[in-house]
């Protein structure tokens, strides 16, 4: 049960959020800071792919942003950022949620024994 592939898909995708979480925070940090690019944290593929070949582990990358700059050499927008942040709060929710169900159902389970 705890070595199963949901479960470590689950706390693979907890990690990936919490890297693309902080990841946020640097950008917000640096709005002003010229020549600063933005971070973008990538794990769906991977992890979509390690679920399907019956794993469920994977780790995020972390990669520049290689979106326009503005005249400071700064590609950071604020929107973006903001937007991506209740992405990350509502789906960290989420697979929080999930993996506290994964482990109510095995409390259940011992219990009932």
């Amino acid at each position: 049960m705890f070595d199963s592939v949901s479960l470590s898909a689950l706390s693979s995708a907890l990690d990936g959020l919490a890297m693309r979480q902080r990841s946020i925070a640097d950008n917000i940090a640096n709005v002003n800071t010229p020549g600063y690019h933005a971070k973008r944290v990538a794990f769906e593929g991977a992890l979509a792919a390690s679920i399907a070949g019956g794993d469920g582990h994977t780790d995020a990358t972390v990669e520049r942003s290689l979106e326009p700059t503005r005249l400071n050499g700064n590609n950071v927008n604020l929107d973006t950022e903001t937007l991506s942040n209740v992405d990350t709060v509502l789906r960290f929710q989420f697979a929080s949620r999930a993996i506290e169900g994964q482990f109510t159902s095995v409390r259940s389970a011992m219990r009932s024994n």
